[in-house]
């Protein structure tokens, strides 16, 4: 038996990788599955936008980009939902010339590592987005990234896991790895134990909370607040996700322009603040005026996963039978399907070049550098 603690779309999507496999998965979800970051952010593939290019992990992101198409797909013939995953590129406008060389430099740096990039002038950023202020200098189009919608995407992996008969069990609170001094036993939740050979940790911001994990076993980290918001839009008004200064901006096909999000050192906080909000609309209205009439529909706030060297836990820790992933922070609905790959291919003992940077084991800090 495996057990997957989490159940966003880094859990989900790892029972069900598990389960194509062959595997017996239990997932033990605290509250409800794909309702923490996973229904918090807003579906961005965005790893070279992000500025990723010449990171550690830019193979990785770049190979988790390019697996999306087929996992959305499989998952919809799977479970029978559609996440709406939409590959007609990312626009970053830039309003003064530091951010037009900055935005310039990411380019150039974009197609060094292969990837489709091109500078837009002034009219031809206009061109593509018409809806950007007057004030805008140009932009950056990267033709390859785009969206999916996550909470589709969340409930697309709970129909697809169903299918694959992975027991989920939801609204079961907090629990607590057992172990002995070699390896794990399974794990203890308020409805008694659960006996397994591996637990793989999956809870996301709450990943260094997890109750019984040995202090050499444990990860830092910690949770980054972002809140977001809402607009009811016209379909016509913003074409595809658009990154302008202090914000960005991504239209959805049920008439809703997504706007987010702030970076938050809150603890565990996901109160929507006024000020978070002011903030956001007043990057959106000094980039986009014509948003200033639109209906604001909903707020929201999530937490995500962050480490102290800005790379996710993937792969085995120091305990015999306990994996983690966790610590994706702002990509984790890009690394969604990759993870899931590299997250069962450690399990069968492969060795994934890419993920080796991500190795639970490169941990330098120790068990006090958790975030308070």
């Amino acid at each position: 038996m495996i057990v997957v603690l989490g159940g966003g779309l880094i859990g989900l999507g790892i029972a069900y990788e598990l389960a194509k496999r062959g595997a017996e998965v239990r997932v033990l979800e605290a509250g409800e599955p794909g309702r923490a970051a996973s229904w918090a952010a807003a579906g961005m593939l965005a790893p070279y936008t992000e500025g990723l290019a010449g990171t550690p992990f830019e193979a990785f992101c770049a190979r988790s980009l390019a697996l999306y198409p087929a996992y959305v797909e499989e998952l919809r013939e799977a479970g029978g939902v559609d996440a709406r995953l939409k590959i007609d590129g990312i626009v970053r406008a830039a309003y003064t010339e530091t951010e037009a060389s900055a935005l310039r430099a990411q380019v150039d740096a974009a197609r060094q590592s292969g990837v489709e990039a091109a500078w837009l002038e002034r009219r031809e950023v206009v061109r593509a987005e018409p809806a950007l202020g007057p004030n805008v200098l140009g932009g950056a189009l990267f033709a390859g990234e785009g969206q999916v919608d996550n909470r589709r995407l969340g409930r697309a992996l709970a129909s697809a896991c169903a299918a694959r008969g992975v027991r989920i069990d939801a609204g079961g609170g907090h629990v607590a790895l057992e172990a002995d001094a070699r390896r794990v036993r399974g794990v203890r939740s308020r409805d008694g134990f659960v006996p397994a050979s591996v637990v793989v940790n999956a809870t996301g911001a709450w990943a260094g909370e997890l109750a019984g994990v040995p202090p050499e076993a444990r990860l830092p980290v910690f949770p980054v607040k972002g809140q977001m918001l809402a607009l009811a839009m016209s379909r016509a008004l913003m074409r595809r996700v658009v990154w302008v200064p202090g914000a960005y901006l991504v239209p959805r096909d049920d008439g809703r322009l997504l706007v987010g999000a702030t970076v938050e050192d809150a603890a565990f906080d996901v109160r929507v603040t006024a000020g978070g909000i002011r903030s956001l609309l007043d990057a959106a209205l000094a980039a986009v005026p014509a948003l200033r009439d639109l209906a604001l529909v909903e707020t929201w706030a999530g937490l995500r996963p962050a480490s102290p060297d800005g790379l996710p836990y993937l792969g085995a820790t120091s305990l015999e039978g306990y994996f983690v992933a966790a610590g994706h922070h702002r990509n984790g609905v890009l690394l969604a399907p990759a993870t899931a790959r590299a997250l069962a291919d450690a399990l069968e003992g492969k060795v994934d070049d890419a993920a080796r940077p991500l190795s639970p084991l490169r941990l330098g800090a120790p068990p006090s550098a958790l975030a308070s």
